[in-house]
Formats: structure tokens, sequence, C-alpha cells
């Protein structure tokens, strides 16, 4: 890498020095100023090989400034430095034609090795400019966790590429899918969202792909399925580990071949989609245990996003608490605050509904309690209210399969958030069970159907029946 020139504008005079100092040592001729209008002078005179620039200086925003640059020098590579560390100015950064963006502070290292990408990396094509309404911001948060996060989305907006989001459940997920459908470049297209936990298995194909009139009992009229729904825009498979594994594999037919057919048809549908696929369970998990398609993961986890929980973003949780108080102000109810020990209570909380859990208890406060100014005992009380009972928790050693199951099904029931889930349930469940009990007995008896059926209590045709209904690949799990 040649020596470069590297124009530095930032109102900091602190990080102009520590910049100049630590690029001057790697032999690079380094300018600095404290204010865009020096910055696009240089510019405009053609100088400098690379711009370091900060978000907010006394005469402009550098964000406004980078269309220009970008205009009149396409081929210089900016990095943005903000202290705004939202997705927002994320977005903005990456959308207006810049290198990288950092949030402040920043690792100085980290932003050396910026650098020498910027100075040795091809051009980037840009995208369009768009405006975006700030008050309006999907994701709330400044903490390191989730500055990692803004930065991954800003760089996958321009992309069609297939998404993985992973975290517990109330981390946000659907948040992130929609944030990377309303900022990327499918905005002008349908955002779509099927929840497979929420679907009784034997309609998820017909949900997710369509049927023809008369495919099956019921089918009265064609109908439109969700790709169908999604076309141009995105479609978001949130509880993708609920998927049933019939579906699982057309799925992959779609993933790998770009088209589907309807249920009952026989036309191919081009799918023009992004798919955004989300899960609070453990998939390679579910593989080990025959329930998930390796190769649909591998198809699905081609940008990985974890979410992280709350209790690892403890520091976000006073801008969350005024988020949400707004939100319950702007819906009519008084504006509302928490002192500095009811904060701190909150922070040590340790969450387990996540951000879903943490805006339930706000909207609680705002609605039940007077005072303008909420307390700590007012937080305590709704937190001891609030939570749940032992037995969703933890198991006891001695629980056994039956209490295993029962705080199972304590979690699934209270996912519909009072609700009733699906249909189905019965079947549901046993079909839970059946699978990894058939596939580890087969295990036990090295692939010995005679014998596992034995020691199943099952008749051998019987076994095999089940073997073909749950799609189970004796030879591929048994390696």
């Amino acid at each position: 890498m040649t020596n470069s020139t590297i124009l530095i504008a930032d109102d900091d005079r602190a990080i102009r020095t520590v910049l100049s100092q630590a690029l001057g040592r790697m032999g690079h001729d380094v300018r600095t100023t404290g204010n865009a209008a020096t910055l696009w002078r240089w510019v405009s005179d053609g100088e400098g090989d690379l711009i370091i620039t900060d978000v907010v200086m006394p005469d402009e925003n550098g964000l406004d400034l980078i269309p220009r640059i970008k205009k009149m020098r396409p081929e210089l590579r900016i990095i943005v430095m903000s202290a705004q560390n939202t997705l927002l100015t994320a977005v903005k950064a990456t959308e207006r034609g810049a290198f990288e963006y950092l949030p402040k502070p920043f690792d100085l290292r980290e932003l050396i090795s910026v650098v020498e990408r910027a100075l040795t990396a091809p051009s980037i094509a840009v995208n369009g400019d768009a405006e975006h309404a700030e008050e309006q911001l999907p994701l709330i948060g400044r903490s390191p966790a989730m500055q990692e996060i803004y930065r991954v989305l800003a760089r996958l907006m321009g992309t069609d590429l297939t998404v993985m989001i992973t975290g517990e459940s109330g981390t946000g997920k659907e948040l992130v899918a929609r944030a990377l459908h309303d900022y990327g470049k499918r905005r002008s297209g349908p955002f779509v969202a099927i929840n497979m936990a929420a679907i009784p298995r034997e309609l998820i194909e017909s949900e997710l792909f369509g049927h023809e009139k008369g495919s099956f009992t019921g089918a009265t009229a064609r109908g439109v399925g969700r790709f169908e729904q999604a076309q141009g825009g995105t479609l978001f498979l949130d509880e993708i580990g609920d998927m049933p594994l019939e579906a699982q594999t057309r799925l992959l037919r779609v993933l790998q071949q770009g088209e589907y057919t309807a249920v009952g048809g026989r036309t191919p549908i081009r799918a023009d989609v992004r798919i955004i696929a989300a899960t609070h369970r453990d998939l390679r998990q579910l593989i080990r245990q025959g329930l998930f398609r390796e190769d649909l993961f591998y198809r699905l986890n081609v940008v990985p996003i974890r979410l992280p929980p709350l209790r690892e973003r403890a520091e976000d949780i006073p801008s969350l608490v005024r988020h949400f108080f707004a939100l319950a102000h702007a819906e009519g109810l008084p504006l509302k605050s928490l002192d500095a020990t009811a904060m701190d209570r909150l922070k040590s909380h340790r969450w387990a509904g996540n951000v879903r859990e943490l805006e339930n208890l706000v909207r609680r406060l705002a609605a039940l309690y007077a005072q303008e100014l909420i307390g700590l005992d007012a937080v305590e009380a709704e937190l001891a209210e609030a939570a749940p009972a032992p037995a969703m928790n933890e198991a006891p050693a001695n629980e056994g399969l039956g209490g295993a199951a029962e705080r199972h099904l304590r979690d699934y029931f209270a996912a519909h958030k009072g609700g009733l889930p699906p249909a189905g349930l019965y079947d549901r469940v046993l079909r839970e069970v059946e699978r990894p009990l058939i596939l580890l007995t087969l295990g036990a008896t090295r692939g010995n159907q005679l014998k596992a059926a034995h020691l199943l209590g099952l008749n051998r045709n019987t076994l095999r029946k089940k073997i073909r209904e749950l799609d189970i690949d004796v030879a591929r799990n048994l390696k």
C-alpha cells in the first residue's frame, strides 16, 4: 500500500490529534480541519485519497456533504464517524456512499484497519439516496452490541442476501427484519410475515405456496400464498425452527431453483422475494435431532445476525424506557419518567422476556401510577407481579419427561400472549416427541428396524409407516 493523503474533518481537536499522529506514523500525509467548508475546499481542489469525517460539525452535517463529494469525485472513499449512534446514522452513511461507518468512541486499531481496506479495496457502487423519518427508528440502543447490529444491517440494505436472525424471544427479531426491508432496495414492495408456530402443520404449505381449487378438501377456490403476496418484496419466515419437514423440503427447492408450484398446481411460479428467517431455537440442535434439514439451514444462514438479550445491553435500558414512555404518551397517557434508583433496578434485572418484557412493564407503569416521577417501590411491585412461576424458568433435577413436557407447553401457551395456540396441538406435540424417540431408538439398534420396533412396542409395519410419515432418512441419520 503506497502512502496516501488522508483528509480528516472533526470538530474535536483531541480526535484530530490522535488520528493525525496514528496515521502519520504509518507514513500517510494527514490534513485535518474542524469544519466542513475546509474539507469541501480540499475535495474541490482535487486533494486527498481518503476522507475521515464526523457527522456533526459547526457549519454542516457531514452526512449532507457526502452526496456532493461523491458526485464530484465518485472514486473518493469516505469513512464516517459519529457519536449519534443510531441505526439511521449507519444506514444514511451507507446509502449516501460511505465506505464504512464507525460509532464513537471508536477503537483506534479498528479504524486503522478500515483505513487500510479503504485505500486498497475496489470502488463500491452506491445506491440512490433515501430519506427516512428519524422519529420512526425501528431499533433503539447505542450499546456496542447494538452498534455492531447497525453496521451489519447497513451493509445488507442494498443486497438481496438471505438473512437468518437468531435471538431469545422478545429481542426484536421482527423489528430487524422490518428494518432490512424498510431501509433496503425492496422498500417499495410488500413486507409479508408468517409465523410457523402459529399455523397448523397441515396448512403451512398452502399458506406459503398457495393452492389450486379442489387440491384438498375445503379448497373451494384458488388460494394465494405468502410467496405470491410478497412478490417484489420481503418474506419473513418467523420461528423457522417450527416448520414441518415436508414444508422444509419445498422451501429448499424454492431457494435452490427460485421458483415454486402451488399445492395441487403444475405450473412453476417465479419467486421474486427476499427471504429473512428468524428463530429463538437452536437449529443445530434440531438438525442433530432430525427435526430440521441441514441443507436448508445452510441455504438460510447466508448472513447470520444474532440479537443480544437485553441483559447483554443493559446500558440501553434508559433509552428504551424513555422511548416506551413516549409511545405511551403518544397514545394518550401522561408522560412519566423513572428516578435513578428505579432505573438502576431495571438495569440489574435479568429480563427473561427481553425488550418485549421491558416494554410491557413500562406501559403498565405509565397506565397504573399517578406520579410523574416513578420510584423504586412501584418498579419492584411490578417486577414481582410479572415474575413467572418457578416451573417455567428452571427444571428440577428429578423433573422427568412429564415435567419437561409441561414446562415446554407452558412456554408455548405463554408465547401466544394469553390467547390460544393454533389447532392441531395434540398431533404437533406427539410429532415433536415421536420423531426424536424413533431416531434415538434406531440409533441404539444401529438401524435394525425389527429390534427398534420391539423396543418401542410397535408392529414392524407400523414403525415403517411412521418412518415414512416423519420423513426419517435412516441411513443418513446413522452416519
